[in-house]
């Protein structure tokens, strides 16, 4: 496999692919333009940040070090990404480098769906943390053998999945924590599809759909314009809760402008109009009744995509399901931008390839997206180590809690034992 990827890259066939499967042969090179990087030691360990091939990138290596290393995916940003060396880290990894690991993280070098970017340019990084410090603290054989996981966060969990699928090798296991995972052409589809059904309700309060705004920024000002729509029409505003699965219409309005900016992202992406409602059924509006659903379904705006555009939304990403290590996923039960429920879909590739025992779903009893604390991370990171280092799979379902203080069990012990 690893000669066919080679040659893949030699070729002009590599524009078939979703993007780049291994990193460019001067992967570990900085570019020209790039400034000497920024390193400050602290007493917590050292931080390096800089820029590689001019997209930033941020390096973490605790003072003891258990010469293990965590690939980080962010998530989705609808402005650029930089790192200061100085802020802390977030929820999402801080718990790995309080493990004692060392933490990569690219800025990737394009907003919004940048899946084409992030996974080249994180594997580009990958390495240069091992030329540069992964061989001087280990030897050049065992930090290419370097015990290494990847995680990611909403838009980063796609990622995991993808780096799970297509370049396995270096990896032991992946952690999807709210993960957009699946295939981002029925996730993106729906989200469209919820859109036109609001210009449906609520018409003249968005911009156009197809094409998108040329340029276009979430505001608060839009926001409060939809959410102001809806509570002037509580019907229709009920119709869209229900449709969208939302408690409240400050969601559903949040969703609409945020859907907008993802939407006019990818269309600019795929030089085109990447989505196609024609053939979507909306059903679900008023429960108990399909009246409403049949009002909607004749009178909503139907799109056609261009093949061109659906091509590139289908080639970034749609999983394989041939999930080669691994993969536990967190999630909250509540998630207004990445429903829970929608892990259920990439399951069910991954029992078709075969995967089936690398895959374990757990959740926390919360509403919001990626409102995990940072103990939640760290926990479920343990399982995923332990899953790796014992072969014990996870119990899908809630997060296990904390284990009891050792002190607070035997306590517990003795009194029972005084009791009788």
């Amino acid at each position: 496999m690893p000669s066919l990827l080679r040659t893949l890259m030699r070729t002009s066939l590599l524009l078939t692919l979703p993007f780049a499967l291994l990193a460019t042969p001067d992967a570990t090179a900085k570019s020209k333009s790039d400034p000497t990087p920024e390193v400050v030691h602290m007493p917590s360990g050292t931080v390096e940040v800089g820029t590689l091939s001019s997209t930033p990138y941020r390096i973490d290596i605790p003072t003891v070090w258990n010469h293990a290393l965590i690939v980080y995916y962010h998530g989705y940003a609808e402005r650029p990404w930089g790192y200061r060396a100085t802020s802390a880290l977030n929820e999402q990894t801080q718990p790995m480098f309080d493990r004692g690991y060392a933490i990569v993280q690219s800025g990737y070098s394009a907003t919004g769906w940048a899946l084409e970017q992030a996974y080249p340019e994180t594997e580009q990084l990958r390495q240069y943390f091992l030329k540069k410090y992964g061989q001087p603290a280990a030897g050049k054989a065992a930090a290419k053998n370097m015990r290494t996981f990847v995680v990611g966060g909403s838009m980063g969990g796609a990622l995991v999945v993808a780096t799970l699928e297509l370049n396995p090798k270096p990896y032991l296991a992946g952690l999807d924590l709210c993960g957009a995972v699946g295939a981002t052409d029925i996730a993106f589809q729906r989200r469209f599809a919820q859109r036109a059904a609001f210009d449906y309700y609520f018409p003249g309060v968005m911009p156009p759909l197809v094409p998108g705004p040329a340029e276009f920024e979430e505001t608060q000002a839009l926001r409060q314009r939809a959410e102001a729509a809806m509570k002037a029409n509580p019907t229709a505003a009920a119709m869209m809760r229900s449709l969208t699965g939302l408690h409240v219409d400050r969601e559903v309005a949040h969703n609409m402008v945020y859907y907008t900016f993802i939407i006019t992202d990818m269309q600019h992406r795929a030089g085109g109009n990447p989505f196609d409602n024609r053939n979507y059924l909306y059903t679900g509006t008023t429960p108990g009744s399909s009246a409403s659903d049949n009002t909607l379904n004749d009178g909503v705006r139907r799109y056609a995509a261009d093949p061109k555009a659906r091509t590139y939304l289908l080639r970034h990403y749609t999983p394989s399901g041939r999930l080669n290590h691994p993969m536990l996923a967190l999630h909250t039960t509540y998630d207004p931008l990445i429903p829970g429920w929608s892990l259920a879909n990439y399951a069910h590739d991954v029992a078709s390839a075969g995967f089936e025992q690398n895959l374990v779903q757990q959740y926390v009893k919360r509403d919001g997206h990626c409102t995990f604390s940072a103990d939640e991370v760290g926990r479920t990171f343990d399982e995923l180590v332990r899953w790796v280092d014992t072969g014990q799979r996870p119990t899908p379902g809630m997060l296990p809690p904390p284990p009891q203080p050792r002190h607070v069990e035997t306590m517990s012990a003795a009194n029972h034992t005084a009791s009788h």
